[in-house]
């Protein structure tokens, strides 16, 4: 299995690696540790060194309330860091949003792939991917940030975000985007109680009987705490356990805080596979 990014082809053969990079002051994990260019730009080159296979960069928390960016705002935090980054490594670039704007942006500044947790549902984001050569990844979300978490209600958690991520890669293929630039997500954490996000990462396999790469996102989120009693950064071995479950069951990308620990234990499950 191969994905399509930009001049970048990633053979998924073994799960690939995509380190966070959050340029922003209110994320759930690192809030505010890398809010400046700079110091966002000296921890995504750590990624890079501690083995990341694509970076993902965000300028708008997503997380359980936050507070929604300004379009200036976001492109003011994620471009500068985007266009020092292309001239250093030689990694896919993700950008993390669901604004067409941004996205049309960050790939013009050199953004290989769109991690959208709306799924290119806001009005003319399907366009600026269809219009690009950029890989995407379609996420599950219900509600919004700010309401996601206020008793989110499936009839059957697994078939109802299948039967999303479904629609929305056939919305993808009927606008001309190639399956070997589509991954899928199904959104841990985003409109899901611990019930719901466990029922996930047990069923993935329906997931990726969809036929497209799917991505993981369990890195330090609030399911972990819920199991282990830990706060966010004491998460650590929790992440990488799920990390580990989660390629073992299918998963080809899994998105992460800690690359190097979670880098090492894929490299177990390679070879026992």
């Amino acid at each position: 299995m191969q994905f399509i990014c930009g001049q970048y082809t990633l053979d998924l053969t073994s799960p690939k690696v995509m380190g966070i990079v959050n340029v922003t002051p209110d994320s759930f994990s690192d809030g505010g540790r890398y809010a400046s260019t700079q110091k966002a730009l000296s921890h995504a080159l750590q990624l890079v060194a501690e083995g990341a296979d694509i970076l993902d960069i965000g300028g708008e928390s997503t997380r359980p309330g936050a507070t929604p960016v300004p379009l200036q705002e976001e492109l003011d935090r994620v471009i500068p860091v985007l266009e020092a980054l292309v001239k250093q490594i030689n990694i896919p670039i993700s950008i993390d949003t669901y604004k067409p704007q941004v996205m049309q942006a960050a790939i013009a500044a050199g953004a290989s792939m769109v991690n959208d947790v709306r799924a290119l549902q806001e009005e003319g984001a399907l366009k600026v991917v269809a219009g690009s050569n950029a890989g995407v990844c379609l996420m599950h979300m219900q509600g919004t940030p700010q309401t996601m978490q206020e008793h989110p209600h499936y009839e059957d958690v697994v078939n109802d975000v299948k039967h999303f991520l479904s629609e929305r890669l056939q919305a993808c293929l009927n606008a001309g985007i190639r399956a070997s630039r589509i991954v899928l997500d199904p959104g841990f954490g985003f409109g899901k109680t611990r019930a719901h996000n466990i029922a996930l990462a047990k069923n993935l396999g329906v997931l990726c009987a969809l036929g497209q790469p799917v991505l993981v996102g369990l890195s330090r989120k609030s399911v972990l705490g819920q199991v282990t009693g830990n706060d966010v950064d004491t998460r650590v071995h929790a992440s990488v356990a799920a990390a580990v479950i989660s390629a073992m069951k299918g998963a080809k990308i899994l998105r992460v805080h800690d690359v190097a620990a979670t880098k090492e234990a894929i490299k177990i499950v390679s070879a026992i596979e």
